[in-house]
């Protein structure tokens, strides 16, 4: 007897096995996809949401919100701008952006690549490939660019509300309060000198934030790190939103014409001049973003660096002078600057506590 059909029976067998559990697969498939397209789009969407929410720290919903108040005001007072909608698109990408980067960042590090045991380690940022410590980096520090750009946007917003500057009202409060124009009184003491380590001081406003976070990212104090980010976000976003409602251009255009020349110097002058030249916002005098931020700082640096804040104090105290000194600011922009600066850190430290015991309970 010929043995020749028992493996044709066997193919034909398992042919029709393979096509029926594929055929059954195919079903299974289609019933998945029809229950996700049909009833999962709506959870979907609600869990990618809830994963977007979790992403972000305190210091994105200051920035979030500030974005989102800024909106609402482009849009109540439109007729006083000359792009809305541009700034609107602006505003709406800048707030995606911020998003997706943290979104990304989260996406990297959580990665099943990354063993149990090496994900703490990998998640600050020493461990873990190049892609992951590109989106770190990025992720912890564009907030010192989200800064400069909603400073320089307040010469755009700076009339948004108050179509006139209200620079006066600040003339007169400074003369009541000092007896003289402290600007053009200080005027006397004026030398080279003088304005070269004032216009230091001055300058040392830009390395304050940086210089604490960089420490504190260097220690992998990522608590610290993000607590001192958000002290500076609400301290700034205080400042922006009173900047928008209160326009003040500062003494250097208001009081323009009443010194005797211009303060010479050395080479921080000229960085300074430089600086002002190509950076200068007209408005947004008051309160003092360069006090608030600073001061900012300096309670971030009394918190988790103390040696850092009787280092920052003096150089901090003296940059309060210099404003006044340069012409930049008016004393009672000073004072408004420490009030916000200090406001920062008292609600910024409260929003962090906040976001603590939330993730404790989750």
């Amino acid at each position: 007897m010929s043995s020749a059909p028992r493996p044709d029976f066997r193919k034909n067998e398992l042919t029709v096995l393979l096509e029926r559990g594929s055929a059954v697969h195919e079903r299974e498939d289609r019933l998945r996809f029809q229950t996700r397209s049909d009833l999962g789009v709506g959870k979907a969407f609600l869990d990618e949401m809830a994963a977007v929410f979790a992403c972000c720290g305190a210091f994105e919903w200051v920035a979030l919100s500030y974005l989102a108040i800024s909106s609402v005001l482009i849009g109540i007072f439109a007729q006083n701008l000359s792009h809305p909608v541009r700034l609107l698109s602006v505003q709406a990408l800048l707030a995606l952006v911020i998003v997706a980067l943290c979104r990304a960042e989260d996406n990297v590090w959580t990665q099943t690549s990354i063993s149990p045991a090496n994900r703490h380690g990998a998640r600050r940022g020493r461990c873990g490939t190049l892609t992951q410590r590109f989106w770190h980096f990025w992720r912890h520090w564009y907030p010192h660019l989200f800064f400069l750009f909603c400073f320089e946007q307040l010469s755009v917003l700076v009339h948004l509300v108050t179509p006139r500057w209200q620079d006066a009202k600040l003339i007169v409060f400074d003369h009541w309060l000092t007896g003289v124009h402290p600007s053009i009184w200080l005027e006397q003491f004026a030398t080279p000198g003088r304005n070269e380590f004032m216009q230091f001081a001055y300058l040392t406003y830009f390395v304050y934030l940086l210089v604490l976070g960089g420490i504190l990212y260097y220690r992998e104090d990522w608590h610290g790190y993000w607590s001192v980010m958000t002290y500076s976000a609400v301290g700034y976003a205080i400042g922006y939103v009173i900047a928008i409602f209160f326009p003040i251009e500062s003494p250097w255009f208001a009081m323009a014409g009443s010194w005797h020349g211009e303060l010479h110097g050395g080479p921080f002058t000229a960085v300074i001049n430089f600086i002002e030249h190509y950076g200068r916002v007209r408005g947004a005098a008051f309160p003092s973003e360069h006090v608030a931020g600073s001061f900012a700082a300096l309670w971030g640096a009394w918190r988790h660096r103390r040696w850092l804040f009787w280092v920052m104090l003096p150089l901090v105290l003296c940059m309060c002078v210099s404003t006044v000194w340069g012409r930049y600011h008016y004393v009672v922009d000073i004072f408004g600057g420490m009030v916000t600066g200090t406001l920062g850190y008292v609600i910024g430290n409260w929003l962090m506590k906040k976001q603590e015991e939330a993730t404790n309970i989750g």
